[in-house]
């Protein structure tokens, strides 16, 4: 088996929802309300069991190549962190496959140049991705949090250990350069939101929204895992529903 698996529950239009680096059920156990009126096709990316290992390392380009087929019946798609690489990818090499896009906190930093807390938050990723556990203590602390990981004083917990050490090595998000322009002219309903807990993301998500000429929303309380906060599941459903054409 070489392809991503991909697990269904629900009924109604399709809503395929591609994690980041944390696994589906952390990223999106609070949408379970949403199989009432949708179908919610959750990805496994590379690395995150059933799927299959990753063939060299985890890489956003892979990713796209994954989704592609999963497009071909035009569905909602919600991409979390590094999720949102590959989906961003996928779809604008067919933009006509996507019913809609909602991105959450994506790594897209070239978007906000010159910003100091954008470009610390693209370094720290950087560094984590390339250097894995040996990354600087305080700086791989500092990123854990930024990536909604409970890091308190002592040992790291064997699970952030563990995620830690499946990104290292990744294509590094800095290096992405989706064609945004592409899913803009084909008009794309696209939500781009965050969690209102660190400068950097709102400054990144402001800027997607307006180059998609996408909607925007802010729901605290959940950290990066935005999907978690009050508030998100209504605000996403409400947008599926006027997307879904």
């Amino acid at each position: 088996m070489d392809e991503v698996v991909v697990i269904r529950t629900g009924s109604g239009p399709e809503v395929l929802l591609v994690h980041g680096g944390a696994g589906p059920r952390t990223t999106w156990g609070a949408l379970s309300a949403l199989a009432d009126r949708w179908t919610l096709a959750y990805v496994h990316r590379r690395g995150y069991p059933p799927s299959p290992a990753p063939r060299t390392r985890q890489d956003y380009e892979v990713d796209a190549q994954d989704l592609a087929p999963l497009l071909i019946g035009r569905p909602h798609v919600v991409a979390h962190s590094y999720g949102t690489l590959g989906a961003l990818i996928a779809a604008a090499a067919a933009p006509g496959s996507v019913r809609s896009l909602t991105l959450i906190e994506p790594p897209l930093a070239f978007l906000v140049p010159g910003d100091p807390d954008v470009t610390r938050l693209e370094r720290l990723g950087d560094a984590v991705l390339t250097h894995g556990t040996d990354t600087d203590p305080a700086e791989l602390r500092e990123f854990l949090r930024l990536a909604g990981a409970s890091v308190d004083e002592g040992p790291l917990p064997d699970e952030v250990v563990a995620g830690v050490r499946r990104a290292h090595g990744a294509r590094l998000p800095s290096r992405a350069r989706p064609r945004l322009d592409l899913i803009r002219r084909a008009r794309v309903p696209v939500l781009v939101a965050s969690g209102d807990h660190a400068a950097a993301h709102e400054r990144i998500c402001d800027a997607l929204a307006a180059t998609l000429d996408g909607e925007r929303t802010v729901n605290p309380g959940a950290g990066h895992f935005v999907a978690a906060a009050p508030g998100f599941t209504d605000r996403l459903d409400t947008f599926l529903r006027t997307s879904d054409n």
